[in-house]
């Protein structure tokens, strides 16, 4: 059987697993104002403990529809109440500590970014390397978290673009794509580039190579 070339592969990726976890969690990144880009950050938090990425999703969820959407609110709501809503949600390994977490995160952002990821953005000059840095200043935010923010926002933040996290590169080197960001970047639209990433992450944790493979042949 012949090999699916690399433009085909990239398609059945997007329609088997393109979907943004940001769009899963009906985060509105696109918008680029504070409360989603917040709820964005509080996400990416949640994601990067090991954990299973349905419970940090069901985390995220829930503390937004407690309408914990800014920093204030985060704050005020208090650590019993964020460490029950995580519990809860299926985040109980980590409840407590991610509990404080948030709420570390949520103080810095006020208290360096008056509550707006944008002033960070600009604080850096716009200079990706200086984004990241300051970005893992937030309590549980580290390169695994940073990789996530940067991943879905480099169709907003025009500076990340094409950016492509390792663990994303791995599954695109499995299946013959490429091994940098900008050899992936060239197989789809610049807006779509996010979800080709995010594919490939998924494709990965549903261990789907060999069916994807099978589609596109």
């Amino acid at each position: 059987m012949a090999r699916p070339n690399r433009s085909e592969m990239a398609k059945r990726l997007l329609d088997s697993y393109g979907r943004t976890y940001s769009g899963e969690l009906s985060i509105d990144i696109a918008r680029n104002t504070p409360s989603p880009l917040f709820r964005w950050l509080v996400a990416c938090l949640l994601f990067s403990a090991r954990i299973r990425a349905d419970a940090a999703a069901s985390a995220a969820a829930a503390l937004s529809k407690q309408g914990w959407r800014t920093p204030a609110r985060m704050i005020d709501a208090g650590w019993r109440a964020r460490t029950d809503v995580l519990n809860r949600a299926g985040y109980a390994r980590y409840d407590e500590s991610t509990s404080r977490m948030l709420e570390d995160t949520a103080r810095l952002l006020q208290e360096s970014y008056r509550g707006d990821l944008r002033r960070l953005r600009e604080a850096a000059g716009r200079d990706s390397a200086e984004e990241r840095r300051r970005l893992k200043a937030f309590k549980g935010i580290g390169d695994v978290g940073a990789d996530l923010f940067f991943r879905e926002m480099q169709a907003v933040w025009t500076e990340l673009y094409p950016f492509a996290d390792k663990r994303a590169l791995q599954a695109a080197d499995k299946l013959k794509l490429g091994v940098d960001a900008r050899a992936l970047s060239k197989l789809v639209s610049k807006q779509d580039f996010p979800r080709l990433l995010s594919a490939l992450v998924r494709v990965d944790l549903d261990k789907g190579y060999d069916t994807i493979t099978a589609k596109a042949a």
